[in-house]
């Protein structure tokens, strides 16, 4: 499992899966085929499965280690978690996110905090699991942060349609008095912080990280695919404010492109990481080589 030295911290990715589910014309509803057309032959085969046509796209949380603490960085989809709307993740068994997260030397009771991006059913599933009947904290020692925003957000939101995921990956861990509701700006320390970027949620954020003279910014789902860092004005379906949420990806790659930050695109193709650069008046994303 590779490691990503930043500075004194320590980042590595644990993937759950890799989704091939999503149609890229319905998961960017406003595009075309010709729009594809452009994109595909550059985005094949690691971001664009050539056989199904369908965006390749991991789900998958960020192991985060400083001087200090071990963080989560989201939390995936889960076990036994009923997600009718998405079938390819409903009532589902990946075996795979504890295991991984034990291999890099991680048990549960481990994990100082869990940082969530935001309250989708993708981001928050291993926050609890099936015990007894009942969904509990996996992770018993732990302090979820959400941002305020967010869960003040999504409760509006679960009182007019209820969110499967909002019932038993969150609402649990507030019963458990575990989590911690802070600013969309709110900073653990020096090294780990929180940058507000609003739109694919109402409290959305990112995740900032410093030492030594390193940064690294992890994305959550302000941006989905690297095919965006070229078109930031594509929406994603489930952008609760598309107008807001191109305004953020925007500014995103603007105040990242062609700096010293890494970026931790959460589901974008392995590795995930690399940095924004201008090319050709547009944006791209230029992949970290690994070696070995």
């Amino acid at each position: 499992m590779t490691q990503y030295p930043l500075g004194q911290i320590v980042i590595q990715r644990i993937v759950e899966s890799i989704c091939t589910a999503f149609d890229p014309l319905s998961f960017f509803p406003e595009t075309t085929p010709d729009d594809w057309a452009r994109h595909r032959t550059w985005m094949e085969p690691r971001a664009l499965d050539p056989v199904s046509g369908n965006l390749v796209l991991p789900i998958q949380a960020f192991l985060v280690r400083t001087r200090r603490h071990t963080i989560l960085i989201d939390t995936c989809v889960g076990h036994d978690k009923s997600r009718p709307q998405w079938l390819f993740w409903h009532m589902k068994k990946f075996d795979t996110f504890l295991p991984r997260l034990a291999a890099a030397g991680v048990r549960p009771e481990d994990v100082d905090y869990v940082m969530c991006t935001h309250l989708h059913s993708d981001h928050v599933g291993w926050n609890t699991q099936l015990r007894d009947g009942r969904w509990v904290p996996t992770f018993p020692n732990t302090k979820y942060i959400f941002a305020r925003s967010e869960w003040e957000g999504f409760e509006a939101l679960h009182r007019k349609h209820p969110q499967p995921q909002f019932l038993d990956s969150v609402l649990p861990i507030m019963e458990a008095r575990q989590a911690e509701l802070v600013s969309g700006d709110f900073a653990l320390d020096d090294e780990v912080w929180l940058e507000p970027t609003p739109g694919h949620t109402p409290g959305h954020v990112c995740v900032h990280l410093a030492s030594q003279g390193s940064e690294a910014v992890i994305t959550g789902d302000c941006i989905h695919s690297p095919v965006q860092c070229v078109e930031p004005e594509w929406i994603m379906r489930a952008d609760f404010d598309p107008t807001l949420a191109r305004t953020t990806r925007r500014s995103f790659l603007e105040r990242y492109c062609d700096s010293s930050v890494m970026v931790y695109a959460t589901h974008f193709p392995e590795p995930s990481t690399g940095r924004i650069i201008q090319r050709d008046k547009a944006f791209w994303f230029e992949y970290e080589r690994i070696e070995g």
